[in-house]
């Protein structure tokens, strides 16, 4: 017997199976514990518990892998054999756009095709290569479809930084040629297909050659033989290396890169070409010696069919960038064409302005005066109730002057900014250096070259009045009058510079204004806002301080399907105070000051003359209630581009904003409202702004009263010993400068800046008894 014990059998029927023990885990043998939580089973594997049981196991992961796998071979296979070459897309030669007036009367047609189709020989070699080195240096070597820059364009895109463009050239031609510019995931699809498919067919010759005769280079030139003509007037096989460069800078963005349409964005065009070149470099397609040698080559003139001659061709342009820069098109779907696009713009309210133009300055021009031929004219007219553009002038015509002076950013507004430095004052209830609050009434020192006083002292700050004529002692009301600039530039330094900016911003100048900078100059208007942006901006005040953004386009269509346009809301962009009493002094600067010809309009107005730098260009902006227009007379070489003063022009010694842009909006103003009812402004006043009152020295410390006071001043202020002949004092012999002899201590109204500001007083009570400031005179001639 042995020694080990007995098994005792638990199946009378089988003395050889062992009985379980009930005790333990199922897998467990008998007469074992079962298998601990986590340690391994009877199957030699470990349990999963906790977190780790949602996670796949590596044969499950494995699997769903090879599921993946198939799913996207196969749908690859399938669309691979489904997805065949098209033939090219009937819409590859572009329909004509229709653009109308808000009546649905055709302004103009754009669409004649401009293609004409070359061989790959015949474009240089160096322009080839300046194409590779702005859009595809590794075209030559790499697959139809680049997988990485597409998912890394998408990326990009999803990640906010700014649409990203994934595609090669060969899936840029199949969009070009085969399908269209829309952007859909069908079209996406297609295109991933053909472009795998054509360049297994055809060489790579036959797709770079197909993709420069399909291409949009602008001034609607499709293919680079109708860009070489465009451009710079000459075949494409006479094109240089530097104006190769520039033409492949413009598939990139077409008509932004157009120095000559938009000379606002020429650094970013030559950055471009700059690109291309040192690409070009890196490559070793040019030499570094041969780079450093070239300079930009500019482009010629603009060559404009008839069809956009006169108006038709500054409102085309304007109304194309307007759906691009707002992205209801992009530029090059647009110029496939097919759209029907209805404007804004009022058939006679349009050639009212024409006709106001052509009356009040070209029709003073003569070929006998040198000046003459550097005058240029910008208007555009906005229904300050909702943003519409009625009419817009751009220029004597579109295919003489291509340039719309409408819409250019490059001449300075001059004094036509001031008023929103005065709006932005109110809207923030700004006090003066002193604590003075600031109203129409506010008396300033309008010395002329006054040191700009700020927080800490003098800020090295002193401008020029008009002519240097010193103006003393000043209302804000009378110096909005005379546009005296010490007053101004004073009070953009009281209210803060940096909020004037973000006022004027408020109000409808783009943020992005050249030279639109925080400092005190900006009440001088060193910005160079377009004529349409500030009639943007003058049609908020017009409006009571409620700001719709401008529109030029009603209505797109397309085969019968409209496009959806970008919501247009009406926000209060500055209170209605603010804009009330702004448009309060301006109505004095119509009927008292340098704005008296726009009484002419027969219509309450209320407006500013201004003057660009160096007599460069002369603006008035002004408004009805009904109705806001802006008018700029400019100065330009013909040949140059040369910005030019006027002087001498339209057989004037100077011209001013009163003159000539005041004369041409009344008239057009005055016809374009014709058989409407009068409006009158109706006006909510800030507290304090209805009636002007002298400073007395019966209070101690400054209140918040709405009598206004002038801070003492580090100069003493004099009136010109001689002033011009052609400006008119700013306060009569006869009529005294200071208030009646009791107002003072030291008595005495000869009108002296220490009778006027008495020495440590730093405000007053308002006195009933006081005189109050004589009612504002004529302005000098120069605004």
């Amino acid at each position: 017997m042995s020694d080990e014990p007995q098994q005792q059998s638990g199946d009378p029927g089988n003395g050889n199976r062992t009985p379980r023990d009930l005790s333990a885990g199922a897998g467990a043998p008998a007469g074992q514990a079962a298998a601990p939580e986590g340690k391994k089973g009877g199957t030699g594997r470990p349990r999963r518990t906790g977190w780790r049981r949602a996670v796949p196991t590596w044969r499950a992961a494995l699997a769903t892998l090879l599921v993946i796998a198939l799913i996207l071979i196969g749908g690859f296979v399938a669309g691979y054999q489904l997805v065949g070459i098209p033939p090219a897309n009937p819409t590859a030669t572009a329909q004509s756009n229709v653009y109308l007036y808000k009546d649905g009367t055709v302004i103009a047609r754009d669409g004649d095709v401009n293609r004409q189709n070359v061989q790959l020989a015949q474009v240089p070699l160096p322009v080839q290569h300046a194409v590779l080195a702005a859009e595809d240096r590794n075209f030559y070597s790499e697959r139809a479809v680049d997988i990485k820059a597409m998912f890394r364009a998408g990326w990009n895109t999803l990640t906010g930084k700014g649409r990203q463009g994934g595609s090669t050239i060969t899936q840029q031609f199949v969009k070009n040629y085969y399908l269209g510019q829309e952007q859909t995931v069908i079209r996406k699809i297609k295109e991933f297909f053909i472009a795998i498919k054509l360049n297994r067919e055809v060489s790579k010759d036959h797709i770079f050659e197909g993709y420069l005769n399909t291409s949009y280079f602008g001034r609607n030139a499709y293919g680079i033989q109708a860009a070489a003509q465009a451009y710079y007037g000459k075949d494409i096989g006479d094109i240089t290396t530097a104006e190769g460069a520039y033409l492949a800078s413009l598939l990139n963005a077409p008509s932004a890169y157009d120095v000559v349409v938009h000379p606002e964005n020429k650094a970013a065009a030559v950055a471009r070409w700059h690109y291309v070149l040192d690409g070009m470099v890196k490559e070793n397609w040019l030499s570094a010696s041969e780079r450093a040698t070239m300079q930009f080559p500019v482009p010629d003139k603009v060559k404009r069919s008839t069809g956009l001659s006169g108006q038709r061709g500054y409102i085309v342009q304007a109304v194309k960038d307007y759906l691009t820069t707002h992205q209801i098109i992009d530029e090059k779907t647009l110029a496939t064409g097919g759209y029907r696009i209805t404007t804004t713009l009022e058939k006679k309210k349009q050639n009212a302005l024409v006709e106001a133009v052509d009356d009040n300055v070209m029709s003073q021009t003569s070929d006998d005066r040198t000046a003459d031929r550097n005058v240029r004219v910008g208007g555009a007219s906005i229904d300050p109730t909702n943003g519409r553009v009625v009419a817009m002038y751009g220029g004597i015509d579109y295919t003489k002057q291509y340039v719309n002076n409408a819409t250019r950013r490059d001449y300075q507004v001059g004094s036509t900014f001031k008023p929103f430095v005065f709006t932005s004052a109110v809207a923030n209830g700004s006090r003066t250096q002193d604590g003075r609050r600031i109203t129409p009434n506010t008396v300033y020192d309008g010395t002329n070259r006054r040191m700009v006083q700020g927080p800490n002292g003098p800020t090295g700050y002193a401008p020029a009045n008009e002519d240097d004529v010193s103006y003393g002692p000043i209302t804000v009301r009378m110096a909005t009058d005379k546009s005296v600039n010490a007053v101004y530039a004073q009070m953009a330094e009281d209210v803060g510079p940096d909020i004037v900016k973000q006022t004027a911003i408020d109000l409808g100048i783009p943020k992005n204004t050249p030279d639109l900078t925080a400092s005190p100059s900006i009440a001088l208007g060193t910005a160079t806002a377009s004529v349409l942006d500030m009639t943007g901006a003058y049609a908020t005040l017009a409006n009571h301080g409620r700001r719709t953004a401008y529109t030029l386009v009603d209505k797109v269509s397309k085969d019968g399907q409209d496009l959806t346009l970008p919501d247009r809301s009406t926000e209060q962009a500055v209170s209605r105070e603010a804009a009330d009493t702004t448009t309060a002094i301006l109505q004095s600067v119509v009927e008292n000051g340098s704005g008296t010809a726009a009484q002419g309009a027969g219509r309450p107005a209320a407006g500013k003359t201004g003057t660009a730098e160096e007599d460069k260009a002369a603006w008035f902006a002004g408004y009805t209630p009904d109705l806001a227009t802006v008018i700029a007379v400019m100065g330009q070489d013909p040949d140059t581009g040369v910005q030019e003063p006027l002087y001498g022009a339209l057989g004037l010694s100077r011209v001013n904003g009163g003159g000539a842009p005041a004369q041409t909006w009344a008239q057009y103003t005055g016809a374009a409202l014709q058989g409407t009812s009068v409006q009158n402004f109706d006006l909510t006043l800030e507290r304090g702004a209805e009636e002007p009152y002298l400073p007395t020295d019966e209070a101690t410390e400054p209140t918040d009263t709405d009598t206004p006071f002038a801070p003492p001043s580090d100069t003493q202020p004099s009136s010109p010993a001689n002033p011009p002949t052609d400006i008119e004092p700013a306060i009569p012999p006869d009529t005294p400068t200071g208030p009646p002899d009791s107002a003072f201590t030291d008595g005495g109204d000869n009108g002296d800046f220490d009778d006027f500001f008495p020495r440590g007083v730093g405000g007053a009570r308002r006195d009933p008894a006081s005189t109050p400031v004589p009612n504002p005179l004529p302005a000098p001639n120069r605004p």
